[in-house]
């Protein structure tokens, strides 16, 4: 069965940080449930009320370059997207089960949902870890910047008196 195909580090993966949101593109959602990316786009299209801003934007042309170049795809016009692509968040990827309504949409979005849950509890528990990493890291920098300066002057040759250069009478 698929939902064995479907492993929460392909998933992880996938989610994105933009506009400090966590989430998941239209192609890759599309590619999740086994759909073309247009037919995603344009039932969303369809039920554009259940989609606000805070379940679903739209990528301006300079986040969907800067994205583009990390991935590698291929350039506008030569077999591309000609789009920007949508980015769905948590709850817009939540709001897809009902308007794609196949037994693998379902199943997919129970698996991207409990993968956010997942990432979400992963952050609050590191969230201590986190501020004790930092702390050290002020702590240290602090006093290895006091042994890189000794270093880099032990480095520095000496400065020697110069022979004047021209003729000598």
């Amino acid at each position: 069965m698929a939902s064995k195909a479907l492993t929460t580090v392909d998933l992880e993966r996938k989610i994105l940080l933009l506009r400090g949101e966590r989430v998941i593109l239209d192609t890759d959602l599309a590619a999740l449930y086994g759909v073309q990316t247009k037919v995603l786009v344009q039932a969303v299209k369809r039920n554009r009320a259940r989609f606000p801003e805070d379940f679903m934007f739209q990528l301006t042309a300079d986040e969907h370059t800067r994205l583009r170049s990390q991935f590698v795809t291929s350039n506008v016009g030569r077999g591309g997207r000609r789009t920007t692509p949508y980015a769905f968040t948590e709850r817009g990827v939540a709001m897809l089960s009902s308007v794609l309504r196949s037994a693998r949409a379902v199943h997919v979005n129970i698996e991207i949902v409990r993968t956010f849950v997942r990432l979400r509890a992963m952050l609050t528990t590191h969230a201590d870890l986190a501020s004790k990493l930092a702390a050290l890291e002020k702590k240290y920098d602090a006093q290895f910047r006091i042994v890189f300066d000794a270093i880099r002057e032990l480095m520095a040759p000496a400065a020697k008196p110069r022979k004047p250069i021209g003729f000598r009478a």
